[in-house]
């Protein structure tokens, strides 16, 4: 799945106000020229994990607002990892969560799911887990996207490179 697919349901509408303000914010925008996984830019990451949060919170009846929110801006670190690791030690995933919240948090005001959505998202990896249920919803999301973006490059139809 993708932006564009994403965009062409009426149904999603309301998914697409949620997250306005954030995505036609410079900031989250600048998100686009960083690569997450493998072709996937991190805007694209974090807009496909906040409709995943959206749809799913919608239908069990959770906090999908807030859980929309906080899953477009749970990567919003703004570097690209991969040239950033000596900076890091090598350990971007354990503070990337700090990194993007701080940004976040200068851009937008975030309420308590939110912050702690962007905080949280790399349990188990980083060994404090998330406090509310759309987290936990998001940690799942995340890994489930990283792993779909993993399986797309490797043997999707683009066949872009070979393991």
């Amino acid at each position: 799945m993708n932006e564009k697919t994403i965009n062409q349901s009426i149904e999603n509408k309301e998914f697409q106000e949620i997250i306005k303000d954030l995505v036609d914010n410079k900031r989250v925008q600048e998100m686009k020229e960083y690569r997450q996984h493998y072709n996937i830019s991190c805007y694209t990451h974090c807009y496909e994990a906040a409709y995943y949060c959206y749809k799913l919170c919608k239908k069990w009846n959770w906090d999908y607002k807030s859980a929309t929110r906080g899953a477009m801006l749970h990567d919003m670190f703004l570097y690209d990892w991969r040239k950033h690791q000596d900076e890091y030690k090598g350990f971007h995933a354990f503070h990337h969560g700090r990194i993007a919240y701080n940004k976040a948090s200068k851009e937008f005001e975030l309420n308590d799911i939110e912050k702690n959505m962007i905080l949280r998202h790399m349990f188990p990896v980083t060994p404090i887990p998330p406090k509310y249920k759309e987290g936990w919803l998001l940690t799942i999301v995340d890994k489930y996207c990283t792993m779909a973006e993993c399986f797309e490059y490797y043997f999707g139809d683009g066949k872009n490179k070979k393991m």
